[in-house]
């Protein structure tokens, strides 16, 4: 009897979700791949907004989903895609996150330090083409740019990809914030290939716009909310004071595979030289921190006890966010009244007083253009293309400055 690997999944963004064929069935069903379901695509955001409790399994699902209408789309039109290509750039999509530590973003260069979540995902990829003997070969040079089809790279990875596509009209579901709706399904019709590069015809220009204004909102009321940043620094705190414990041998609880992360710092070579490390991170999730951090909050250590109880209290670092830099002399007043309230030392105060900046740009016309192709055959950026004044100010890069301090010594 043949078992049948066609499975549909009910999401609740776009409905029905078929599997396409037997291989995308048997990743979705490794537990690398199932790890996926126990991270949260947005780390501490449901702090802020509750229903943000959506995983990195519900994404990557969504992205493959964008990517199999958008290569109808393309099919439709006439663009050459092999079924290897189109199986094969949908595996891309499928794993492209899958090397996301514990909370995404919150913590990428925390538990390993200098290695993108880009780079773990390219490590596992190659060492799942090794157990399905080589049958992911296609898919990692597409998702690697070193396919001759270079906009199957770009569906893939752009500043018009599923990956985007999907996350804004996810986030914007879960968060409730309304201003990331995108029409997604009209941008993915209005995709066209070029010489070899990904165009969206002049009739979605308006969706354009809106995807990238939806964008920019969406950084900063979800992505850079002030109180997201207050949440995700005070974990990237507790795991760095847990580090630094760890370093002086002093006892604390992990779990087994967390306890080896916190007692190294293990670099690119050493996921190069040992290949059972990259089994050892892929067991890795948000439960191995968070059951961590409950039992921390009882440590004797008061800076991780105080650090642990706040997160877990909701009581988070007050932060002021603005355009200009911190002014010196503010930091060190509230670093001066950190010390005398807590009773610790300058160096331990900076776990409770610290500054640093974010950075938002919607659209970097720098790297891939977002090219529109108009009704007379040229080709245009989309900076170009729009006659909306504010397209152009949404390639400029935008820099916050901000300062977090606990609130007990605000005033």
């Amino acid at each position: 009897m043949t078992y049948n690997k066609r499975k549909i999944i009910n999401d609740p963004i776009y409905g029905f979700v078929t599997l396409p064929n037997d291989i995308i069935y048997d990743l979705i069903n490794h537990p690398y791949f199932q790890r996926l379901r126990r991270i949260k695509q947005l780390g501490l955001t449901n702090l802020v907004y509750p229903g943000a409790l959506h995983t990195r399994f519900h994404h990557a699902i969504g992205a493959m989903h964008l990517m199999q209408e958008a290569v109808l789309t393309l099919k439709q039109k006439d663009i050459v895609i092999t079924e290897d290509e189109e199986q094969a750039v949908l595996i891309a999509i499928l794993l492209h996150d899958i090397g996301h530590g514990p909370f995404s973003h919150a913590l990428e260069h925390s538990i390993v330090k200098g290695i993108s979540h880009e780079t773990i995902s390219s490590f596992l990829m190659d060492a799942l083409n090794k157990e399905f003997k080589g049958k992911l070969s296609l898919a990692i040079k597409i998702f690697n740019n070193e396919h001759k089809k270079l906009f199957l790279h770009q569906l893939v990875s752009s500043q018009l990809d599923v990956d985007r596509l999907d996350y804004l009209k996810r986030d914007s579901f879960f968060t409730g914030v309304s201003e990331g709706v995108i029409s997604s399904d009209r941008i993915i019709k209005m995709l066209n290939v070029v010489k070899n590069q990904l165009v969206i015809e002049q009739k979605a220009i308006y969706s354009i716009e809106k995807f990238l204004i939806a964008r920019r909102l969406m950084y900063w009321q979800v992505y850079l909310h002030k109180t997201v940043l207050s949440a995700e620094t005070l974990l990237v705190n507790i795991l760095k004071r847990a580090k630094e414990l760890a370093a002086s041998n002093i006892e604390l609880f992990a779990t087994p595979t967390l306890q080896l992360f916190l007692k190294n710092n293990f670099t690119m070579a050493d996921f190069e030289k040992d290949k059972s490390l990259l089994d050892k991170f892929s067991k890795l999730d948000d439960n191995d921190i968070m059951a961590s951090i409950k039992v921390w909050a009882d440590h004797n250590d008061k800076i991780l006890q105080k650090l642990c109880s706040n997160l877990l209290e909701r009581k988070l670092y007050k932060i002021e966010l603005q355009s200009t830099p911190i002014i010196t002399s503010h930091k060190n007043i509230m670093i001066e009244r950190a010390c005398k309230y807590y009773q610790i030392s300058k160096k331990e105060a900076s776990y409770f007083v610290f500054t640093d900046t974010v950075n938002n740009s919607a659209y970097n016309a720098n790297s891939f253009n977002i090219n529109m192709l108009m009704n007379n055959g040229t080709i245009m950026d989309v900076a170009q293309a729009s006659d909306q004044l504010n397209i152009q100010s949404l390639s400029k890069t935008v820099t916050k400055y901000f300062i977090c301090y606990p609130k007990e010594i605000a005033s």
